[in-house]
């Protein structure tokens, strides 16, 4: 049995499907010393380098691992930063082979769930616009919307790179000069609850990121900390996008 190269790689845990793509075309890996090509195909017996490390049999069969995690105010979502910003990876417990790939970012502002595995082909799966799952965000902002706001918001508001609205939209509490509201958006666009709220004249001033799919954040696991998603978490996210990692080895 035959699969793509880059979603045999990215069962492995090297990285998710669409950079292992990258390196593709960047000359990075090559199979049975030839350089590799976008949509080739593997059986796992043919010898595979990547940067001229190969790649090995047993790196390929490791369990992978996926955890929860919290992201406090103030992390970055990519491995380094040149402004020296503290980013999420360095809380992420240490990988004796594979790497972390994070399901989705948050912005610098933003806290609360990321998903974060080993596995390529379930990260990507996870974050494909055709899988639709909900993002649900709890979301501060100064002021009391009117009602024709609200419907605007759930009807479609109009951005920069396209049309976007809110799947489900909730009054979560609030007096003052402050309301909370709890959202969902089945799409990853770059910070795009806040732009919403902006394109509708409001400022938001806290987002918590408080579900993804079928996991939401679980209340006592505090910002900058995670834990293993428990078996039946895991059985639940492969169910959410018709994923057999069992499958996804043979």
């Amino acid at each position: 049995m035959t699969e793509r190269l880059q979603k045999y790689l990215a069962s492995a845990g090297l990285a998710s499907r669409r950079q292992i793509e990258v390196w593709i075309g960047d000359g990075r890996i090559t199979v049975n010393g030839r350089l590799a090509e976008l949509g080739q195909k593997v059986s796992g017996e043919e010898r595979i380098c990547v940067d001229g490390k190969v790649v090995g049999r047993k790196r390929i069969a490791q369990r992978n691992k996926t955890i929860i995690y919290n992201k406090g105010f103030g992390e970055i979502c990519s491995r380094s930063d040149p402004e020296g910003r503290p980013t999420m990876f360095d809380s992420l417990p240490k990988l004796g082979a594979g790497r972390w790939i994070s399901v989705g970012r948050l912005d610098f502002q933003t806290t609360g769930l990321i998903i974060v595995t080993t596995d390529g082909e379930l990260a990507h799966r996870l974050m494909h616009p055709s899988g639709g799952l909900l993002r649900k965000y709890s979301v501060r902002v100064h002021g009391e919307p009117s009602r024709e706001t609200l419907l605007q918001l759930r009807k479609g508001v109009k951005l920069s790179d396209g049309m976007a609205r809110f799947k489900s939209l909730e009054f979560g509490g609030g007096e003052g000069r402050n309301r909370w509201f709890n959202v969902t958006v089945s799409e990853g666009r770059n910070r795009l609850v806040r732009r919403m709220w902006e394109e509708a004249g409001f400022e938001v001033s806290r987002l918590i990121r408080i579900g993804y799919g079928p996991l939401m954040l679980p209340r006592d696991l505090r910002g900058g900390r995670y834990r293993p998603l428990k078996p039946a978490e895991l059985g639940k996210l492969y169910a959410a996008v018709e994923y057999d990692p069992e499958s996804a080895k043979e």
